[in-house]
Protein backbone atom coordinates (compact mmCIF):
# COMPACT_ATOMS: atom_id res chain seq x y z
CA UNK A 1 0.00 0.00 0.00
CA UNK A 2 3.05 2.25 0.02
CA UNK A 3 2.76 4.77 -2.80
CA UNK A 4 4.45 3.16 -5.85
CA UNK A 5 5.47 6.55 -7.27
CA UNK A 6 6.85 8.75 -4.50
CA UNK A 7 5.55 12.30 -4.32
CA UNK A 8 8.02 14.95 -5.51
CA UNK A 9 9.85 16.67 -2.66
CA UNK A 10 10.10 20.37 -2.07
CA UNK A 11 13.77 20.16 -3.02
CA UNK A 12 12.97 18.52 -6.36
CA UNK A 13 10.26 21.04 -7.20
CA UNK A 14 12.45 24.01 -6.17
CA UNK A 15 15.11 22.67 -8.57
CA UNK A 16 12.50 22.29 -11.35
CA UNK A 17 11.35 25.88 -10.79
CA UNK A 18 14.95 27.12 -10.86
CA UNK A 19 15.61 25.22 -14.10
CA UNK A 20 12.45 26.56 -15.75
CA UNK A 21 10.96 23.06 -16.04
CA UNK A 22 7.77 24.16 -14.31
CA UNK A 23 6.14 27.29 -12.92
CA UNK A 24 4.45 28.12 -9.64
CA UNK A 25 1.26 28.69 -11.65
CA UNK A 26 1.44 25.15 -13.02
CA UNK A 27 2.17 23.57 -9.63
CA UNK A 28 -0.64 25.56 -8.00
CA UNK A 29 -3.18 24.73 -10.71
CA UNK A 30 -2.31 21.03 -10.36
CA UNK A 31 -2.72 21.19 -6.57
CA UNK A 32 -6.06 23.03 -6.87
CA UNK A 33 -7.30 20.54 -9.49
CA UNK A 34 -6.63 17.69 -7.05
CA UNK A 35 -8.45 19.54 -4.26
CA UNK A 36 -11.44 20.16 -6.56
CA UNK A 37 -11.54 16.62 -8.02
CA UNK A 38 -14.96 15.24 -6.97
CA UNK A 39 -13.46 11.71 -6.82
CA UNK A 40 -10.72 12.88 -4.42
CA UNK A 41 -10.61 13.83 -0.73
CA UNK A 42 -10.33 17.60 -1.25
CA UNK A 43 -13.78 18.49 0.03
CA UNK A 44 -13.07 16.59 3.26
CA UNK A 45 -9.37 17.46 3.55
CA UNK A 46 -9.95 21.24 3.30
CA UNK A 47 -12.29 23.51 5.25
CA UNK A 48 -11.45 26.51 3.06
CA UNK A 49 -9.76 26.75 -0.35
CA UNK A 50 -8.27 30.07 -1.43
CA UNK A 51 -8.15 29.53 -5.18
CA UNK A 52 -8.03 33.17 -6.31
CA UNK A 53 -5.41 34.20 -3.76
CA UNK A 54 -3.29 31.10 -4.42
CA UNK A 55 -3.19 31.70 -8.17
CA UNK A 56 -2.37 35.38 -7.62
CA UNK A 57 0.48 34.41 -5.26
CA UNK A 58 1.74 31.86 -7.80
CA UNK A 59 1.73 34.43 -10.63
CA UNK A 60 3.56 36.91 -8.40
CA UNK A 61 6.14 34.25 -7.53
CA UNK A 62 6.72 33.48 -11.22
CA UNK A 63 7.19 37.20 -11.99
CA UNK A 64 9.66 37.56 -9.12
CA UNK A 65 11.60 34.51 -10.29
CA UNK A 66 11.86 35.99 -13.81
CA UNK A 67 13.33 39.10 -12.21
CA UNK A 68 15.87 36.99 -10.30
CA UNK A 69 14.10 37.23 -6.94
CA UNK A 70 13.67 33.88 -5.12
CA UNK A 71 12.61 34.45 -1.53
CA UNK A 72 13.44 30.95 -0.24
CA UNK A 73 13.37 27.27 -1.26
CA UNK A 74 9.61 27.48 -0.52
CA UNK A 75 9.05 30.24 -3.12
CA UNK A 76 6.19 29.29 -5.44
CA UNK A 77 5.50 25.98 -3.68
CA UNK A 78 1.87 25.08 -2.77
CA UNK A 79 1.41 24.51 0.96
CA UNK A 80 -1.59 24.03 3.25
CA UNK A 81 -2.19 25.38 6.74
CA UNK A 82 -4.24 23.86 9.54
CA UNK A 83 -7.67 25.35 10.21
CA UNK A 84 -6.71 26.80 13.60
CA UNK A 85 -4.29 29.44 12.24
CA UNK A 86 -5.45 33.02 11.95
CA UNK A 87 -5.52 34.35 8.40
CA UNK A 88 -6.22 38.09 8.01
CA UNK A 89 -9.86 38.66 7.08
CA UNK A 90 -10.93 35.06 7.69
CA UNK A 91 -12.90 33.54 10.57
CA UNK A 92 -10.77 30.87 12.27
CA UNK A 93 -12.96 27.78 12.74
CA UNK A 94 -10.58 25.21 14.29
CA UNK A 95 -12.55 22.35 12.73
CA UNK A 96 -15.71 23.41 14.60
CA UNK A 97 -19.07 25.05 13.86
CA UNK A 98 -19.09 26.79 17.26
CA UNK A 99 -16.73 29.58 16.09
CA UNK A 100 -18.63 30.49 12.92
CA UNK A 101 -19.86 33.76 14.48
CA UNK A 102 -16.38 34.84 15.64
CA UNK A 103 -14.88 38.03 14.24
CA UNK A 104 -12.54 37.61 11.26
CA UNK A 105 -8.85 37.62 12.21
CA UNK A 106 -7.21 41.05 12.12
CA UNK A 107 -3.83 39.66 11.09
CA UNK A 108 -2.08 36.48 9.98
CA UNK A 109 -0.64 34.27 12.72
CA UNK A 110 3.19 34.70 12.76
CA UNK A 111 3.69 31.20 11.29
CA UNK A 112 1.37 32.06 8.39
CA UNK A 113 3.09 35.42 7.87
CA UNK A 114 6.46 33.62 7.80
CA UNK A 115 5.21 31.20 5.13
CA UNK A 116 4.03 34.12 2.99
CA UNK A 117 7.32 35.98 3.52
CA UNK A 118 9.16 32.86 2.32
CA UNK A 119 7.11 32.97 -0.89
CA UNK A 120 4.97 29.89 -0.21
CA UNK A 121 1.62 29.65 -2.00
CA UNK A 122 -1.07 28.89 0.61
CA UNK A 123 -3.82 26.91 -1.12
CA UNK A 124 -6.20 26.55 1.81
CA UNK A 125 -6.84 25.59 5.42
CA UNK A 126 -7.11 21.92 6.28
CA UNK A 127 -9.69 19.93 8.19
CA UNK A 128 -8.80 18.63 11.64
CA UNK A 129 -10.15 16.96 14.75
CA UNK A 130 -12.39 19.60 16.32
CA UNK A 131 -10.24 21.99 18.41
CA UNK A 132 -7.30 19.61 17.81
CA UNK A 133 -8.51 17.39 20.65
CA UNK A 134 -7.96 13.84 19.30
CA UNK A 135 -5.42 11.68 17.54
CA UNK A 136 -7.99 9.95 15.34
CA UNK A 137 -8.67 12.68 12.76
CA UNK A 138 -12.46 12.17 12.75
CA UNK A 139 -14.61 15.29 12.19
CA UNK A 140 -18.45 15.19 12.37
CA UNK A 141 -18.88 18.72 10.97
CA UNK A 142 -16.75 18.77 7.82
CA UNK A 143 -16.41 15.04 7.13
CA UNK A 144 -13.40 12.80 7.69
CA UNK A 145 -10.83 12.60 4.88
CA UNK A 146 -9.99 9.01 3.96
CA UNK A 147 -6.52 7.66 4.65
CA UNK A 148 -4.48 7.62 1.41
CA UNK A 149 -3.47 3.97 2.00
CA UNK A 150 -7.07 2.83 2.56
CA UNK A 151 -9.98 5.28 2.30
CA UNK A 152 -12.04 3.25 4.80
CA UNK A 153 -9.48 4.15 7.49
CA UNK A 154 -9.00 7.38 9.42
CA UNK A 155 -6.07 9.68 8.51
CA UNK A 156 -4.92 10.19 12.11
CA UNK A 157 -5.20 13.51 13.90
CA UNK A 158 -5.55 16.09 14.81
CA UNK A 159 -3.79 17.39 11.64
CA UNK A 160 -5.91 15.08 9.49
CA UNK A 161 -6.43 17.21 6.39
CA UNK A 162 -2.79 18.33 6.59
CA UNK A 163 -1.55 14.77 6.08
CA UNK A 164 -4.05 13.95 3.34
CA UNK A 165 -3.25 17.22 1.52
CA UNK A 166 0.42 16.21 1.26
CA UNK A 167 -0.12 12.49 0.59
CA UNK A 168 -2.66 13.26 -2.15
CA UNK A 169 -0.47 16.00 -3.71
CA UNK A 170 -2.88 18.83 -2.91
CA UNK A 171 0.08 20.54 -1.21
CA UNK A 172 3.82 19.86 -1.11
CA UNK A 173 4.10 20.53 2.62
CA UNK A 174 1.61 21.26 5.38
CA UNK A 175 1.52 23.23 8.60
CA UNK A 176 0.35 21.01 11.45
CA UNK A 177 0.20 21.42 15.20
CA UNK A 178 1.32 18.84 17.75
CA UNK A 179 0.06 18.87 21.35
CA UNK A 180 0.11 15.11 21.99
CA UNK A 181 1.21 13.86 18.57
CA UNK A 182 -1.02 15.70 16.12
CA UNK A 183 1.75 16.11 13.49
CA UNK A 184 3.50 12.77 14.02
CA UNK A 185 0.37 10.56 14.24
CA UNK A 186 -1.16 11.52 10.86
CA UNK A 187 2.32 11.49 9.31
CA UNK A 188 2.86 7.94 10.62
CA UNK A 189 -0.47 6.45 9.55
CA UNK A 190 -0.43 8.22 6.16
CA UNK A 191 3.18 7.33 5.30
CA UNK A 192 4.73 10.81 5.55
CA UNK A 193 7.49 12.52 7.52
CA UNK A 194 6.22 14.64 10.43
CA UNK A 195 8.43 16.81 12.64
CA UNK A 196 7.53 18.14 16.08
CA UNK A 197 9.95 20.87 17.17
CA UNK A 198 10.80 21.77 20.74
CA UNK A 199 7.68 23.85 21.45
CA UNK A 200 9.34 27.17 22.35
CA UNK A 201 11.16 27.44 19.00
CA UNK A 202 8.01 28.32 17.02
CA UNK A 203 5.51 31.03 18.08
CA UNK A 204 1.95 29.82 18.72
CA UNK A 205 0.39 33.32 18.74
CA UNK A 206 -2.65 33.64 16.48
CA UNK A 207 -3.27 29.88 16.60
CA UNK A 208 -6.31 28.54 18.50
CA UNK A 209 -4.73 26.78 21.49
CA UNK A 210 -5.42 23.32 22.81
CA UNK A 211 -2.83 23.37 25.60
CA UNK A 212 -0.44 26.32 25.78
CA UNK A 213 2.02 24.22 27.83
CA UNK A 214 2.22 21.49 25.16
CA UNK A 215 1.26 23.03 21.79
CA UNK A 216 3.91 23.06 19.07
CA UNK A 217 3.78 23.79 15.34
CA UNK A 218 5.54 21.56 12.85
CA UNK A 219 5.58 20.43 9.22
CA UNK A 220 4.26 17.34 7.47
CA UNK A 221 6.11 16.66 4.23
CA UNK A 222 7.54 14.02 1.88
CA UNK A 223 11.11 14.06 3.24
CA UNK A 224 13.22 14.96 6.26
CA UNK A 225 14.95 17.66 4.19
CA UNK A 226 11.56 19.23 3.38
CA UNK A 227 10.66 19.25 7.09
CA UNK A 228 13.99 20.92 7.94
CA UNK A 229 13.30 23.72 5.43
CA UNK A 230 9.72 24.35 6.57
CA UNK A 231 10.69 24.13 10.25
CA UNK A 232 13.35 26.83 9.74
CA UNK A 233 10.68 29.07 8.15
CA UNK A 234 8.28 28.47 11.07
CA UNK A 235 11.03 29.19 13.60
CA UNK A 236 12.25 32.33 11.80
CA UNK A 237 15.73 30.82 11.48
CA UNK A 238 18.15 30.91 8.51
CA UNK A 239 17.07 28.18 6.10
CA UNK A 240 19.52 25.31 5.95
CA UNK A 241 19.30 21.53 5.96
CA UNK A 242 21.62 19.97 8.54
CA UNK A 243 24.22 17.56 7.12
CA UNK A 244 23.29 13.89 7.53
CA UNK A 245 24.92 12.38 10.64
CA UNK A 246 27.13 9.29 10.15
CA UNK A 247 25.23 6.23 11.40
CA UNK A 248 28.11 4.01 12.57
CA UNK A 249 28.59 4.28 16.32
CA UNK A 250 25.30 6.07 17.09
CA UNK A 251 23.49 4.87 20.22
CA UNK A 252 19.70 4.65 20.18
CA UNK A 253 17.62 3.67 23.21
CA UNK A 254 14.35 1.72 23.08
CA UNK A 255 12.37 2.10 26.34
CA UNK A 256 11.13 -1.27 27.64
CA UNK A 257 8.24 0.34 29.48
CA UNK A 258 5.00 2.04 28.45
CA UNK A 259 5.68 2.60 24.71
CA UNK A 260 6.24 -1.01 23.59
CA UNK A 261 3.06 -2.64 24.95
CA UNK A 262 -0.14 -3.47 23.00
CA UNK A 263 1.59 -3.08 19.63
CA UNK A 264 -0.28 -4.13 16.49
CA UNK A 265 1.54 -7.03 14.71
CA UNK A 266 2.12 -4.89 11.60
CA UNK A 267 3.74 -2.20 13.78
CA UNK A 268 5.90 -4.73 15.65
CA UNK A 269 7.17 -6.30 12.43
CA UNK A 270 7.97 -2.97 10.76
CA UNK A 271 9.73 -1.57 13.84
CA UNK A 272 11.84 -4.71 14.38
CA UNK A 273 12.81 -4.75 10.70
CA UNK A 274 13.85 -1.08 10.91
CA UNK A 275 15.96 -1.71 14.03
CA UNK A 276 17.72 -4.64 12.33
CA UNK A 277 18.48 -2.50 9.28
CA UNK A 278 19.97 0.23 11.50
CA UNK A 279 22.03 -2.29 13.48
CA UNK A 280 23.47 -3.58 10.20
CA UNK A 281 24.71 -0.01 9.53
CA UNK A 282 26.58 0.10 12.84
CA UNK A 283 23.95 1.75 15.05
CA UNK A 284 23.97 0.42 18.62
CA UNK A 285 20.37 -0.13 19.74
CA UNK A 286 19.91 -0.73 23.47
CA UNK A 287 16.77 -1.73 25.33
CA UNK A 288 16.66 0.48 28.42
CA UNK A 289 14.64 0.48 31.60
CA UNK A 290 12.65 3.70 31.57
CA UNK A 291 10.02 2.82 34.15
CA UNK A 292 9.60 6.56 34.74
CA UNK A 293 7.28 6.61 31.71
CA UNK A 294 4.86 4.32 33.57
CA UNK A 295 4.18 7.31 35.87
CA UNK A 296 2.56 9.29 33.03
CA UNK A 297 -1.01 7.89 33.34
CA UNK A 298 -1.05 8.68 37.08
CA UNK A 299 0.42 12.16 36.59
CA UNK A 300 -2.24 12.94 33.97
CA UNK A 301 -5.10 11.07 35.66
CA UNK A 302 -7.23 14.18 36.15
CA UNK A 303 -6.91 15.21 32.48
CA UNK A 304 -3.48 16.78 32.39
CA UNK A 305 -2.56 20.09 30.78
CA UNK A 306 -4.86 19.63 27.78
CA UNK A 307 -8.01 19.37 29.91
CA UNK A 308 -7.12 22.26 32.25
CA UNK A 309 -5.85 24.65 29.61
CA UNK A 310 -8.48 23.89 26.99
CA UNK A 311 -11.30 24.33 29.53
CA UNK A 312 -9.88 27.74 30.51
CA UNK A 313 -10.06 28.81 26.84
CA UNK A 314 -13.39 27.13 26.01
CA UNK A 315 -15.57 27.69 29.07
CA UNK A 316 -17.40 30.79 27.77
CA UNK A 317 -17.83 29.28 24.29
CA UNK A 318 -19.10 26.00 25.79
CA UNK A 319 -21.61 27.92 27.90
CA UNK A 320 -22.90 29.53 24.70
CA UNK A 321 -22.57 26.79 22.08
CA UNK A 322 -21.42 23.61 23.82
CA UNK A 323 -24.30 21.61 22.32
CA UNK A 324 -22.67 22.06 18.88
CA UNK A 325 -19.33 20.50 19.89
CA UNK A 326 -18.19 17.09 18.67
CA UNK A 327 -19.65 14.68 21.30
CA UNK A 328 -16.26 12.90 21.47
CA UNK A 329 -14.40 16.18 22.14
CA UNK A 330 -16.75 17.99 24.54
CA UNK A 331 -16.30 15.58 27.51
CA UNK A 332 -12.51 15.67 27.18
CA UNK A 333 -12.53 19.48 27.55
CA UNK A 334 -15.02 19.33 30.43
CA UNK A 335 -12.61 17.22 32.51
CA UNK A 336 -10.72 20.48 33.07
CA UNK A 337 -13.67 21.97 34.95
CA UNK A 338 -12.95 19.83 38.01
CA UNK A 339 -9.21 20.53 38.18
CA UNK A 340 -8.25 22.94 40.93
CA UNK A 341 -5.42 25.48 40.89
CA UNK A 342 -3.61 23.21 43.35
CA UNK A 343 -3.97 20.25 40.95
CA UNK A 344 -2.54 22.37 38.15
CA UNK A 345 0.42 23.62 40.21
CA UNK A 346 1.17 20.03 41.27
CA UNK A 347 1.06 18.99 37.59
CA UNK A 348 3.64 21.65 36.69
CA UNK A 349 5.98 20.41 39.43
CA UNK A 350 5.55 16.75 38.48
CA UNK A 351 6.26 17.54 34.84
CA UNK A 352 9.51 19.35 35.69
CA UNK A 353 10.55 16.50 37.99
CA UNK A 354 9.86 13.82 35.35
CA UNK A 355 11.71 15.83 32.68
CA UNK A 356 14.81 15.98 34.89
CA UNK A 357 14.78 12.28 35.77
CA UNK A 358 14.17 11.04 32.22
CA UNK A 359 16.73 13.37 30.66
CA UNK A 360 19.38 12.14 33.10
CA UNK A 361 18.99 8.71 31.46
CA UNK A 362 18.23 9.56 27.82
CA UNK A 363 20.89 12.26 27.38
CA UNK A 364 23.47 9.44 27.27
CA UNK A 365 22.02 8.35 23.89
CA UNK A 366 21.85 10.01 20.47
CA UNK A 367 18.09 9.48 20.37
CA UNK A 368 15.24 7.49 21.92
CA UNK A 369 13.40 5.36 19.34
CA UNK A 370 9.98 3.69 19.33
CA UNK A 371 7.04 3.09 17.00
CA UNK A 372 5.27 6.42 16.43
CA UNK A 373 1.88 4.79 17.06
CA UNK A 374 1.11 1.45 18.69
CA UNK A 375 -1.43 0.65 15.95
CA UNK A 376 -2.03 1.21 12.24
CA UNK A 377 -4.83 3.58 11.21
CA UNK A 378 -8.16 2.32 12.58
CA UNK A 379 -11.11 1.90 10.24
CA UNK A 380 -13.91 4.46 10.38
CA UNK A 381 -16.18 1.72 11.79
CA UNK A 382 -13.75 1.01 14.63
CA UNK A 383 -14.00 4.61 15.89
CA UNK A 384 -17.76 5.00 15.32
CA UNK A 385 -18.65 4.11 18.92
CA UNK A 386 -17.56 6.00 22.00
CA UNK A 387 -15.71 2.98 23.45
CA UNK A 388 -13.96 2.22 20.18
CA UNK A 389 -12.99 5.85 19.71
CA UNK A 390 -11.52 6.21 23.22
CA UNK A 391 -9.48 2.98 22.95
CA UNK A 392 -8.05 3.70 19.48
CA UNK A 393 -7.41 7.35 20.32
CA UNK A 394 -5.41 6.34 23.40
CA UNK A 395 -3.26 3.89 21.42
CA UNK A 396 -2.63 6.42 18.65
CA UNK A 397 -1.59 9.15 21.12
CA UNK A 398 0.26 7.15 23.77
CA UNK A 399 3.81 7.11 22.36
CA UNK A 400 3.85 10.56 20.79
CA UNK A 401 2.43 12.30 23.87
CA UNK A 402 5.57 11.30 25.82
CA UNK A 403 7.62 13.83 23.81
CA UNK A 404 5.15 16.66 24.38
CA UNK A 405 5.03 16.09 28.13
CA UNK A 406 8.84 15.91 28.33
CA UNK A 407 9.20 19.04 26.10
CA UNK A 408 11.27 17.23 23.47
CA UNK A 409 11.60 17.34 19.70
CA UNK A 410 10.50 14.30 17.71
CA UNK A 411 10.17 13.05 14.15
CA UNK A 412 8.17 10.25 12.54
CA UNK A 413 9.64 8.47 9.51
CA UNK A 414 7.85 5.92 7.28
CA UNK A 415 9.10 2.36 7.94
CA UNK A 416 6.53 0.14 6.23
CA UNK A 417 7.17 -2.02 3.17
CA UNK A 418 5.19 -1.89 -0.07
CA UNK A 419 1.83 -3.57 0.45
CA UNK A 420 1.74 -2.84 4.20
CA UNK A 421 -0.36 -0.20 5.93
CA UNK A 422 1.82 2.81 6.86
CA UNK A 423 3.83 2.59 10.09
CA UNK A 424 5.93 5.35 11.65
CA UNK A 425 9.41 5.01 13.19
CA UNK A 426 9.91 7.77 15.77
CA UNK A 427 13.10 9.38 16.98
CA UNK A 428 12.87 11.58 20.08
CA UNK A 429 15.65 14.06 20.75
CA UNK A 430 16.52 16.12 23.80
CA UNK A 431 14.97 19.56 24.44
CA UNK A 432 16.27 22.11 21.88
CA UNK A 433 18.33 19.44 20.06
CA UNK A 434 16.15 19.91 16.97
CA UNK A 435 18.90 20.37 14.38
CA UNK A 436 20.77 17.35 15.70
CA UNK A 437 17.59 15.26 15.46
CA UNK A 438 17.02 16.34 11.85
CA UNK A 439 20.65 15.42 11.04
CA UNK A 440 20.07 11.94 12.51
CA UNK A 441 16.74 11.57 10.72
CA UNK A 442 18.33 12.33 7.34
CA UNK A 443 20.54 9.25 7.78
CA UNK A 444 17.93 7.03 9.42
CA UNK A 445 15.06 7.68 6.96
CA UNK A 446 16.45 5.80 3.92
CA UNK A 447 17.57 2.85 6.08
CA UNK A 448 14.22 2.26 7.84
CA UNK A 449 12.09 2.75 4.74
CA UNK A 450 10.64 -0.72 4.12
Amino acid sequence: MANPTPNPTLGQLAADLAAGLTTSRQLTEEALARIEDPKGEGKRAFVKVWRTQALAAADASDLQRKAGIVLSPLAGIPVSIKDLCNVAGETTLAGSKALDDAKPAAADAPVVARLRAAGAVIVGSTNMSEFAFSGVGFNPHYGTPGNPADRKRVPGGSSAGAAVSVADRMAVAALGTDTGGSVRIPAAVCGLVGFKPTARRVPIDGVVPLSTSLDSIGPLANSVEDCAIVDAVFAGEPISVPAAAPLAGLRFAVPKHFVMSELDPTVTAAFERACKALSAKGVKIEQIDLAELDELPTINATGGFAAAESYAWHRDLIARRGNEYDPFVHPRIMRGKDMSAADYIELLARRADLQRRVSAITSNYDAVIMPTCAIVAPTLDEVATSDGFVKKNMLLLRNTSVGNFLDRCGISLPCHAAGELPVGFMLMGETMADRRLLALARSVAPVVKG
